[in-house]
């Protein structure tokens, strides 16, 4: 079978992102995955188990204090000549704000199609897009060059198939242009508990419904009991209830998981957007006409603050 490139979405501190495994996952349907670390020296050595684990039959390891000290153009100049190399049935990224630019500007290079946030993809190539904020399901296909697909996170559940990966160093050759933004310094965000936002199983979200920054606490308490992460609509970012990075949404992150439970949230069409895939969908909220229950699975119109705590107790004695 030819091979499937599954550009790898890693961080040094918490390891291979949920969304490489599912790429893997989704590479096996169509040909042999062979997984491609970007990275400083060292890194694919401290993936490569986990990489196996779901199915990665070869690593190609491009490993340099280049690739590792600039932005993303060294990583497109690396990629785009290994697919050359090797002439792959299909490249796969992660639809991330890193793994979409990269797709981009291999696009370019190569003279090829492209399809972002893809949800399915066939045998064939035929992929499935969720667009114009949800309201239309596309079927598309690349029809200049290989398939080049960002997948959506969620997308695919991950499953394990155990390899033993053959590495393969390779050779970073960069030109001027590659170099020309560097960076400067990192700053690591603390991780707590909860799962990250884009990959967690559970979401619980808040909206201008809760009321104020401490009543988020009601919705913090929800998805720790749940074991998810927390998310919040833009109007609730915007009104200073929870920090930007967990806004879900058109212009926050889209999430798609098992569960997602929107409280005090109307439902507005920027909101729908970023978690409208989420397998099952329930909403609380007070106005029986608000538009997120044209969307929920289940629906319970009323106060939240009664809801939720009810809701709370319930779960803690059926643990």
């Amino acid at each position: 079978m030819a091979e499937v490139l599954v550009v790898v979405e890693a961080t040094t501190t918490f390891g291979v992102k949920k969304v490489t495994l599912e790429l893997l996952t989704l590479a096996r349907e169509l040909g042999t995955p062979s997984a491609v670390v970007l990275g400083g020296p060292g890194a694919a050595d401290a993936l490569a188990a986990k990489l196996g684990e779901y199915g990665a039959a070869k690593i190609y390891a491009a490993e340099s204090e280049e690739i590792d000290g600039h932005l993303v153009a060294p990583k497109a100049t690396v990629l785009a000549d290994l697919v050359r190399r090797v002439q792959p049935a299909a490249v796969l990224l992660p639809s991330t704000q890193e793994g979409k630019e990269i797709a981009g500007r291999l696009a370019v290079k190569l003279d090829n199609g492209i399809l972002t946030d893809v949800v399915e993809l066939a045998a064939d190539g035929t992929a499935t897009q969720v667009a114009f904020a949800g309201s239309t399901i596309v079927k598309s296909k690349v029809t200049r060059g290989l398939p080049l697909v960002t997948l959506r996170p969620n997308s695919v559940t991950p499953s394990p198939a155990p390899a033993t990966p053959e590495v393969e160093r390779i050779e970073v050759q960069l030109g001027a242009a590659d170099t020309l933004t560097k960076v400067v310094r990192r700053v690591a965000e603390q991780k707590g508990s909860r799962p990250e936002l884009t990959e967690a199983s559970v979401v619980v979200s808040g909206g201008r419904g809760v009321g104020n920054a401490d009543n988020f606490k009601l919705v913090e308490e929800l998805a720790d009991l749940l074991g998810g992460a927390v998310g919040a609509s833009r109007a609730a970012v915007d009104s200073g209830f929870y920090p930007h990075q967990f806004q879900v949404g058109q212009t926050g992150k889209t999430v798609s998981p098992q569960l997602y439970v929107a409280l005090g949230i109307s439902g507005a069409i920027q909101h729908r957007a970023g978690m409208q895939t989420s397998k099952t969908i329930v909403a609380v909220n007070k106005d029986g006409e608000a538009p997120i229950f044209e969307l929920a699975d289940f629906g319970v119109v009323g106060d939240l603050f009664k809801v939720v705590p009810q809701a709370a107790e319930e779960i803690r004695k059926r643990k």
